[in-house]
């Protein structure tokens, strides 16, 4: 089983996490921060991974240190769930279209972390949620997975749809780039021998 547990406590924040890489896309998320639950279930059905998350952060502040720190916890459980990565595509990518939205979203499980991070969100506010901070959830994500991730928006000027387009994109993407492939479930997908 390609499972991961997280517990990540600062002075700011008390995350516990838990990641099946071959679930069904079950999730109990509460975050604190209820824009953010949305986006991770969606990611979760969409990427068809088990993911359970708790976080009590300081959400009395504000919401950027629960945020960040989640994508800190979730790519630690990628890259703990991943161990080797023998046997994974390795790549993975997915173009969504969400209404007059279109998101393209790429990944390369690498070892080397770079987000290219190409959204043109309209508002600074989806309901209460910063919308800056959809960044920052991506930066702590691909600074703690080991990978590069690709998101552009090819269409789209509204906030929530870009958003939401990005979390399911995303989620498809980690799925293809995380499926085993049959051919080679005893390899490492790079000609370096490690990743």
């Amino acid at each position: 089983m390609r499972t991961a547990e997280i517990n990540r406590k600062t002075n700011e924040t008390d995350i516990r996490l838990s990641l099946n890489l071959d679930g069904t896309g079950k999730s109990e998320v509460n975050s604190g921060v209820g824009f953010l639950d949305h986006m991770l279930t969606l990611f979760a059905r969409h990427g068809r991974f088990d993911l359970r998350l708790r976080c009590d952060g300081d959400t009395d502040v504000d919401d950027h240190h629960s945020v960040e720190d989640i994508g800190i916890a979730l790519g630690q459980a990628f890259s703990q769930a991943l161990g080797d990565k023998r046997g994974i595509v390795r790549y993975g990518s997915f173009i969504l279209p969400m209404d007059e939205t279109l998101i393209l979203t790429a990944a390369d499980i690498s070892g080397r972390s770079y987000l290219n991070f190409d959204l043109q969100i309209p508002t600074q506010k989806v309901g209460t949620f910063d919308t800056e901070l959809t960044e920052e959830f991506f930066l702590g994500f691909v600074r703690n997975a080991n990978l590069t991730l690709h998101i552009k928006q090819l269409e789209g000027k509204n906030s929530h749809h870009i958003i939401e387009g990005t979390f399911k994109s995303f989620g498809r993407t980690m799925k293809q780039a995380v499926a085993i492939d049959e051919a080679f479930r005893d390899e490492i997908p790079s000609t370096k021998g490690v990743l």
